[in-house]
């Protein structure tokens, strides 16, 4: 499952998918277009190792649900994750059965060499 797991209308995406130059056999996931499925969320969680490494807790609705003031579970972040796409951390890659979460530049610099050195 090579996918690249994103947002068409983010810009930091946008920047990330030009940077990392993606061979043509990553599947592209639009996650507003095309919501995860239980499956797909399961197997990034796997990778991951918990759900809530998947979970953006910058997301407007994370604040403005007040999210912040509970202690979400682990159902919880599965629970939120499937109900709206904005609370995927973004990008997230999934190459060769590694998993790169998010968009801190140490992440993407490990994603860009990953795929340099397994391609």
């Amino acid at each position: 499952m090579n996918t690249f797991f994103y947002l068409k209308s983010c810009s930091t995406c946008s920047r990330i998918i030009k940077d990392l130059n993606l061979p043509s056999h990553v599947i592209m996931h639009e996650i507003k277009s095309k919501q995860i499925s239980e499956k797909q969320l399961h197997n990034l969680k796997d990778l991951a190792g918990r759900y809530e490494a998947l979970f953006s807790k910058r997301a407007q609705l994370y604040k403005s649900e007040g999210l912040k003031d509970k202690n979400l579970t682990e159902d919880d972040f599965k629970y939120y994750l499937l109900k709206h796409y904005t609370f995927l951390k973004r990008p997230v890659l999934v190459y060769k059965n590694q998993i790169f979460i998010g968009n801190s530049a140490k992440t993407v610099e490990a994603a860009k060499a990953f795929i340099q050195t397994n391609e």
